[in-house]
């Protein structure tokens, strides 16, 4: 087609699970501007080419789905009504952890000599 046309597609029905855990990364997709969601497609081999594999409201997620061979993950803009739930989930769930910086474990001269002794 042309430059600028596009097509919809109804790929079915799916479930986005939130997760206390992901909270962080969900309230993170909220405050961004453009809240997404992240639609991962596999390869079918009927017409459609691809099936729904999932829809994720977790950028994390999102973008991890990507590497997972030849998956098309493409980020579309969250519906208000979606984002309205996120917002109460996150409501309810974020906890704000404070930051602790890391410290790199020192090394001690017994566990150099332990590397040592294991390579005999």
């Amino acid at each position: 087609g042309e430059e600028g046309e596009r097509t919809l597609f109804y790929a079915g029905d799916a479930v986005i699970e939130l997760y206390r855990t992901e909270a962080t990364n969900y309230r993170n997709n909220l405050l961004s501007g453009v809240p997404s969601l992240w639609v991962v497609m596999q390869p079918a081999a009927s017409n459609p080419p691809y099936e729904l594999l999932a829809v994720t409201a977790d950028p994390t997620e999102g973008e991890a789905s990507t590497d997972a061979g030849n998956n098309l993950v493409e980020a579309v803009p969250m519906p208000a009504k979606i984002a309205a739930i996120v917002e109460r989930f996150v409501a309810s769930h974020h906890v704000e952890l404070p930051f602790v910086k890391r410290r790199r474990d020192q090394k001690s001269p017994s566990s150099e000599r332990g590397r040592e002794n294991s390579r005999d």
